[in-house]
């Protein structure tokens, strides 16, 4: 046995004795049995060395009050135990097979285990890390099925993007908060339908943060299975919003059908596709005609050639408000005492110049009714509501920061969805997105 210390330089790892395996087996490599006893003095003559017994042979070294007392004697003994590990090595290069040695940060080490590239590799921080700002590798959530507007939206927002698929606005909140995706890109309102509510309730209900909008003209199509004709018809299907803004026109076309809601527009597509049903008409996008093998059979069938929707981009964490370019803030507040304080609100804001973008109401679901009692002409019952406002101000603006100093004094609850870059590129309504 030899003895080392902390210092020596020798590491326990070199201690790996090969053993002789029969003819047609794997070489493999045992360990050495190692008993470590640390700790030491130079100052004391009682106090043993640290000790490695190898496969049980007793040690020949020591430090003060053994064999070997002195520093010269401890240091040949290292250069000893040293040249023997370099020797062992030497050999066991010489006999490659599956214990070949292998580099790995300038020391050899050894492949005991052959390698399958096949499984999957551990997370590392990168994958943890925030998803780059310029949309490239981004995974990014939306409601509906290939060739949806939403999806449209998505690639706008985030060109390059990996566009993710939900059935329901509520699952794509969930995948960005289980880091499933790293955005969602969401509808709230449409010029002509008005606000997406079920979106309103869910931006409140969840804690993600609203980090950008982008504005897509809306460009319908009647689409049916190819070969149909329009006289042919007897029913068109779509989302709700998409039916009542092309209803003028259906009837313009002469078309006596019934009218039926699905989920999506791209979805009403897939549905007539995968059936085969050939009296079903789709108002959809050209691109869902496209991926579903469907023929438009009329093009910009919306009322109104100005048909955009606005759509919001979630994220886990806020954003860095600027000022140095159009930034918009939203926010959402209820008071006690009910609406009488939106005055009061509202002034907040114009007294400082601050333009309001949106205001929406919604219920107040914790308490939709507020009693008041008086003796005189009995008790009176009102609704209570939460406000959403969305303001042009950044929140690095300080007219912001004290208009809604002040908005606080005034609500019970106040809570800032986020403050966002404004959607500002040209838009045709003219011209197909």
């Amino acid at each position: 046995m030899h003895t080392i210390t902390p210092s020596s330089g020798v590491s326990l790892k070199s201690l790996v004795r090969q053993t002789s395996p029969p003819p047609g087996q794997i070489n493999r490599f045992v360990p050495a049995r190692l008993v470590v006893q640390c700790g030491y003095r130079f100052d004391s003559a009682n106090t043993n060395a640290s000790t490695v017994h190898t496969n049980g042979v007793p040690a020949s070294n020591n430090f003060a009050g053994h064999v070997g007392a002195s520093r010269a004697d401890w240091q040949s003994s290292c250069a000893i135990l040293a040249s023997k590990v370099v020797s062992q090595q030497q050999d066991t290069e010489k006999t490659g097979g599956a214990g070949e040695i292998t580099v790995v940060n300038g020391h050899k080490t050894l492949d005991l285990v052959p390698i399958d590239n096949n499984l999957p590799k551990p997370l590392t921080i990168t994958d943890l890390s925030p998803a780059p700002l310029h949309g490239s590798q981004l995974r990014v959530a939306y409601q509906g099925v290939p060739g949806a507007y939403s999806e449209a939206a998505a690639g706008k927002a985030y060109p390059k993007c990996e566009a993710i698929p939900c059935d329901q606005f509520e699952v794509a909140f969930q995948a960005v908060e289980l880091w499933i995706a790293d955005r969602a890109v969401l509808p709230v309102e449409n010029s002509l339908g008005g606000s997406i509510h079920r979106n309103y309730d869910l931006l409140l209900r969840h804690r993600l943060h609203i980090v950008g909008e982008v504005q897509l003209p809306v460009h319908h199509c009647l689409l049916a299975l190819p070969g149909v004709r329009k006289e042919y018809l007897t029913r068109v299907i779509s989302h709700p919003q998409a039916l009542a803004q092309c209803e003028l026109t259906l009837t313009k076309l002469g078309l006596n059908v019934v009218r039926e809601a699905v989920d999506d527009t791209a979805g009403a597509a897939e549905y007539i596709a995968a059936n085969n049903l050939r009296d079903t008409a789709a108002i959809a996008s050209a691109r869902a005609a496209e991926l579903y093998g469907l023929q438009i059979l009329s093009e910009g069938i919306q009322d109104d050639s100005s048909n955009v929707t606005r759509f919001v981009m979630l994220a886990r964490e806020p954003i860095i408000p600027r000022t140095d370019r159009p930034f918009k803030t939203s926010i959402v507040f209820a008071h006690d005492k009910g609406t009488s304080v939106l005055f009061k609100v509202l002034s907040a804001f114009a007294f400082r110049n601050i333009s309001l973008t949106k205001i929406e109401s919604r219920p107040h679901r914790n308490r939709p009714i507020r009693l008041v009692d008086d003796a005189n002409v009995g008790t009176a019952k009102h609704f209570e509501y939460m406000f959403y406002v969305d303001f042009e101000a950044s929140m690095a603006d300080v007219r912001a920061q004290n208009a809604l100093a002040e908005v606080q004094e005034f609500t019970s609850f106040l809570r800032v969805l986020g403050s966002y870059p404004m959607d500002m590129t040209p838009w045709c309504p003219s011209r197909e997105e």
